[in-house]
């Protein structure tokens, strides 16, 4: 990762302007990287872990957009900083049996979370990187699938696309169709909306316009989303058109707390706002969002969004127990005891604590490591739930009975 460095990326989400769509997604976007800004809160939390990588964060400009037909037009972007590999949260089906089964169904998916760090896909790019976190400088890139929200900030003539309205969408999206959201080398299907039925729910594709978090967003809070792409009627005519706006209110909110208390947060819309003034009054639910991987959210399947359950013992068991090796001189076997003393602080406390030869300063070195992840597990403040502005969001409205909603007047352009 380095100034200059080229990024090649697609839309995620096609583009309209009112609702005409421009752009569809899976439109080539290329950029490069302008500046690297030193990321002190990374660089401080990989120290005490004996990582002493000095940790930036990729400031990128996209420049170029190539359409279809092969035309490449020149583009003039904000800066990007909020780049991170995206992760699709969606609803489950809801949960069946009490407080027991509900927490053993957590600890399997748990389970099933670590297990998929050696069965999933790119399974051998995510041994390389785990292995380079074990070292005490190492190299820093952009991953793949990392994915900006950007604006133009100078207009551009584009040629109206054909638009495929689907005959019958599924209830739940499959996966989230972005404002010119785009991914390094990804892909991601738009998803259209079109009932049959006056009473079928619609699936609105939209985006947050003010942030939200689960410290300071309150219950009773006004909320707002912009529709980010028009649904249709069964005769295909505009039902809702781009740049309608959604108002709802946060019903619940709940800040971390101390000893691992995670933040919770949910919220649903209650109102829906055409461009010309018209407004109706719907009932949408979250069933599922753009956020980043790293924030490890889960969704309940009333939309109720919160941080994914840690691993709160078995980790920290293990640690203690391997910490506990170079106390046990029975049997001989100093070396292997220390070395697997030692290695929960990477391959400097290894090779520190197996070179050493002193079972208490290996011992010393693992019970360390065993004390941060308790710490984290048990002791710190749990992690808060967070959704950027124009973070994308997909919302299911009840079952309408109302006649077809014709909207009399052009939505503006959208950014």
């Amino acid at each position: 990762m380095r100034v200059g460095q080229p990024i090649r990326a697609e839309l995620i989400y096609p583009v309209y302007a009112g609702d005409t769509l421009v752009l569809p997604a899976h439109t080539v976007v290329n950029g490069s990287v302008t500046e690297l800004r030193a990321d002190h809160a990374h660089r401080v939390n990989s120290r005490l872990r004996a990582d002493f990588t000095p940790f930036y964060i990729p400031i990128v400009r996209f420049n170029t957009i190539t359409l279809s037909d092969g035309t490449t037009l020149p583009i003039v972007t904000g800066a990007a900083t909020d780049g991170a590999p995206i992760y699709r949260l969606v609803a489950p089906p809801p949960r069946k049996g009490g407080f027991i089964r509900q927490h053993w169904d957590d600890a399997l998916q748990v389970a099933k979370d670590k297990l998929a760090i050696f069965t999933g896909p790119d399974k051998r790019d995510r041994l390389t990187q785990f292995l380079y976190t074990q070292l005490p400088y190492h190299p820093q890139r952009i991953e793949k699938k990392t994915a900006w929200t950007v604006e133009t900030s100078e207009a551009l003539t584009l040629t109206p696309q054909p638009v495929k309205v689907a005959a019958d969408p599924p209830a739940v999206p499959a996966s989230l169709p972005a404002r010119a959201a785009a991914a390094s080398d990804s892909a991601a299907g738009p998803l259209t909306d079109a009932g049959k039925d006056a009473d079928k729910p619609w699936i609105i594709q939209a985006y947050l316009k003010e942030h939200l978090d689960s410290k300071t967003s309150k219950a009773g809070q006004e909320i707002h989303a912009t529709v980010a792409e028009p649904i249709y009627n069964p005769d295909h005519s505009i039902a809702v058109p781009v740049g309608a706006t959604m108002i709802g209110t946060v019903t619940r909110a709940k800040p971390a707390r101390r000893f691992g208390r995670a933040g919770m947060l949910h919220f649903d819309f209650r109102q829906l706002v055409l461009p010309a003034g018209t407004t109706q009054n719907v009932q949408a639910s979250l069933t599922g969002a753009d956020s980043a991987s790293d924030q490890k959210l889960a969704m309940d399947s009333e939309g109720q969004v919160k941080p994914k359950p840690q691993d709160k013992i078995l980790i920290p068991f293990i640690l203690l127990a391997l910490a506990a090796r170079p106390l046990d001189t029975d049997g001989g076997g100093s070396v292997g005891n220390n070395a697997a003393g030692s290695n929960s602080m990477g391959i400097l406390g290894f090779v520190i604590g197996t070179a050493a030869g002193a079972p208490n300063l290996a011992a010393g070195i693992g019970y360390y490591g065993a004390a941060i992840s308790i710490y984290e597990r048990w002791i710190k403040r749990g992690r808060e739930v967070s959704f950027a502005r124009d973070t994308r969001l997909v919302l299911q409205t009840t079952p309408r009975h109302s006649e077809a909603l014709h909207p009399n007047a052009a939505a503006p352009r959208q950014r």
